[in-house]
Parts: C-alpha cells; structure tokens; sequence
C-alpha cells in the first residue's frame, strides 16, 4: 500500500519532526490538552470515596482503557475524583519508569469511565475540542514523539517528565476533520497488523508445543510405533518399550551441586584471572543444546570455593521460576548453587538423550516442587532419583538425531516466524509515524465495505 505526499509542506522548525504539510499548525501539547500528571496512590484511606484505580501496568499493556478491566481497588479525594476521573478522549500515559523506553508508553480512553480515576505514575492529557484523543494517542505511539520524550525525561535511579516536558511536547496539528481520517486510518491499519502479529505469535507458541510433543514422545515410547510396550511401574512416565531398561539418574551419573565461591576481591579466589561463570540466567536464556558462551566471574578457576564442570557436562537448574533446563557445556565453567552437573556419565547412557530427557520432564519437575514440601529448588536427591528409560545405545543415537533433525526444522520455522513479527512490528511503527506527521496524505483513505474503521470513539469526540 503507498501514499501520496502532501502537495506542499513547510519546515517544523523541530529537527526531529521535520517538514510537516503547509496547513498544518504546531504547538506545544498543553495549548491543546490539559496535562495532569495523577497523585492518587493505591492506598485506601478512611474517609475517602472508593475508586477504581487505572495504573501502570494498566495503560502499559493496553492501547485503549476501557469498561470491564480488573482496575485495583483503592480510594481518593473528593477532588481527585473530580480532577483524574477518566473521560472520553482522554490519553493517559507513563511519566516515569526505570527505563526512558517505558517513558510515555500511552492508552486511550475511547468512553467515560465513572468511579474510575488515574492513579500514580502516570498523567492525564485532557484533550481540547482542537484535537482528538485518538490521534493523539498514535501521535505518543510515533518516533517523532518517541525521540522528544527519550531527551526530555531524566533520572538517575529512575526517569521521568517534568511537567515543562510534558506540556512542551511539539504536536503536530492537522484540521479536525482531518485529524478524524488519520485516526481512523490508523485504527483500521495497525488492527489488521496486530492480527498478523497475533497469528505469528500464536505459530510460535503451537511450534513450541509440536517441539515438546516430539521430544517427549521419542524419550518415552521411541520411533517405531509397533513397538511392544510395557508399564514402567512409574506413574508419570506410563509405558514405554518392552525392551528398555528402566534406572535412576543417580544410578547412571554422579549429580554434583554447584558451589557458592566468596566474594571476587578475596584474596584466596582472586588472583586476575577471568573464568566463565554460569547462572540459572546464563542456562535458560535459550532453547539451544549447548552452552558456549558465560558470563565471567573474577574467580580463580579450580578454587576449592567453586565448583568447576568441565566441557562436556550436562548441567540443570535446580531453581527459581526456570527450573529444570538443560544444557551441555561446551566450555570449562565455574557454576553457582543454582545449577546442578552430571559428572562421570554411565557408558549406557549417551549425553545428548539424557538431555533431551531431561527437556522433556522440566514441567514435571516443576510440579513436583510445587505439590512437595514447598522447598524452593531441586536437591541432588530429587534429582538422583529421577528415573530414565535406557533404549539400547544405537537406539538412543537414532531418537537423539531424529529430535534433532526435527528441532531443527521447528527452529527455523520459528525463526521466520520471529522475522516476519519484527518485520511487521517495524511497519506499524512507520505507518503510524509517516501519518501522525504528514508524511504520507491519507485524507483520500475510505474503509473498506464493511469495515468499521471510523471507530465510534473517533466520532463520538467529533460530536
């Protein structure tokens, strides 16, 4: 889809806005809006009126604010409800955060809301009848806007606006009518792109699931589907081959605990030697086999503080939310407490089945911490006494090379699936930033039949 440009434009005077259409005026955000950054906290106090609280997180996952969100509880003043009670046209949007990337991420409020009001952290801009909410909302989603608020907030520990940066952000401002058709454009636009994305995203998740479908299977009832079974005599593991082996991990391997080493500067670990260093973090950070790459740890490699597993080890977390992922070092590493290693692996056990074993039960290892005693990691006993099938060798080669074949086609449909969402993500944000600043004239777009993208919210605000 292509746009005409504008038949004439003029110099913003801004230099990351650029020229915008001769028609068009621009003026600071508070000549259009009424900016007010809310003071109401998620305290309830005595004596005030019961509220619903729109917060943070709401406007940071939402485009629009609307009826039927789980708002937070809280309460407020009589003039707090009045001043930050959320009305039609209104665009709330972050004022500060921990980064400048969450900076003036913005929502819009398509209906009134009574009972609910904005809360803290976050400012209201009150449109005027000069401009509509909604093309304001994807005017803060535009680079232009983007680059303005990335200079102005500031902040050590945390960023955020002033209230003279807020009120100053250069607006672009077409006339109304005009206003209404990029809005609606817009809508119309980015609904379709989001549905793409949507859909991509949706074929990630069923590859990820096809993915463990095909591990789990092949680790637990082999390749040939004629195969005789028999029960394992463990409940979660159900049949398998009648010509399989059944053994505990711990039978097969030793399963050796990370260490926890002093501190970097003590003198009997630090000596300026640099060695790999490997976290929970570092371990569940990708869906890959191997790991090759570490953080490094200003530790003495071999100290008897640390705990040292060499290239070559199958390694798990053991705790946190990400328990239970393997990995196959590739390097010699140092490792935290957070990690466990199967050293001196049985010769009837081959490394690359074991770990995709392993893969296959993390959810099942995950449960077992949650329905046990509540203890927040996976001990060396737990782990030793989880128990594995044993095919013969040559058969565990095949299952390992047919889940790697397969994971291979899976990741690159993946891959291209990430591609594409980057690609799109990349296309709504320029769609977006070429209309809300006259770069494209969309004032000839007509909806498609049928469609309804002259949103009610846009002519509601035109009424």
């Amino acid at each position: 889809m292509s746009f005409p440009r504008y038949p004439e434009y003029k110099d913003s005077g801004i230099e990351w806005l650029g020229e915008v259409p001769a028609h068009w005026g621009i003026q600071p955000l508070k000549r259009h809006c009424d900016v007010m950054p809310s003071n109401v906290d998620k305290r309830s106090v005595e004596g005030e009126q019961p509220v619903l609280l729109c917060n943070y997180t709401d406007v940071y996952y939402h485009d629009d604010i609307v009826q039927g969100m789980s708002f937070m509880q809280a309460t407020a003043s009589g003039s707090q409800v009045e001043k930050f009670s959320l009305l039609a046209g209104d665009v709330i949007f972050t004022k500060d955060s921990e980064s400048s990337d969450d900076i003036a991420i913005a929502a819009h409020v398509p209906e009134a809301l009574p009972g609910v009001v904005c809360g803290y952290h976050l400012s209201i801009a009150r449109p005027h009848p000069s401009i509509i909410g909604r093309f304001l909302k994807h005017y803060f989603d535009s680079r232009s806007a983007k680059s303005y608020f990335d200079v102005s907030a500031n902040g050590l520990t945390r960023v955020g606006l002033s209230q003279y940066a807020s009120d100053n952000l250069p607006t672009p401002l077409p006339p109304i009518e005009e206003q209404a058709t990029i809005a609606a454009f817009l809508d119309h636009e980015t609904a379709r792109i989001d549905n793409l994305v949507e859909q991509q995203q949706r074929l990630i998740e069923l590859l990820k699931e096809k993915r463990q479908a095909v591990i789990s299977h092949a680790v637990t009832k082999g390749l040939d589907p004629d195969m005789p079974m028999k029960d394992s005599g463990v409940e979660w593991l159900g049949e398998v081959p009648a010509h399989w082996e059944l053994s505990k991990l711990g039978y097969l391997s030793a399963v050796v605990r990370g260490g926890s080493p002093r501190p970097a500067g003590d003198p009997k670990l630090f000596n300026g030697d640099y060695s790999p260093w490997v976290t929970v973090a570092e371990i569940t950070k990708d869906e890959h086999m191997y790991l090759d790459s570490t953080e490094t740890c200003l530790t003495k490699l071999g100290s008897a503080q640390c705990r040292v597993f060499k290239k070559g080890t199958l390694l798990l977390s053991n705790s946190g939310a990400t328990l239970g992922v393997p990995k196959i070092l590739k390097i010699n590493a140092n490792a935290n407490d957070g990690v466990v290693g199967f050293e001196s692996l049985s010769k009837k056990l081959i490394i690359e089945f074991a770990y995709y074993f392993l893969k296959s039960i993390t959810e099942s290892l995950r449960d077992r911490i949650r329905q046990g005693s509540g203890q927040p990691n996976l001990n060396t006993d737990i782990v030793g006494g989880v128990f594995i099938p044993l095919p013969e060798l040559e058969e565990q080669r095949a299952i390992a090379n047919h889940i790697k074949e397969h994971m291979d086609e899976y990741e690159a449909a993946e891959k291209a699936a990430e591609t594409l969402i980057a690609l799109l993500t990349e296309r709504r944000s320029a769609l977006i930033s070429a209309a809300v600043t006259g770069k494209i004239d969309v004032r000839g777009w007509q909806p498609p039949a049928g469609s309804s993208a002259t949103s009610e919210h846009t002519q509601t605000e035109l009424v």
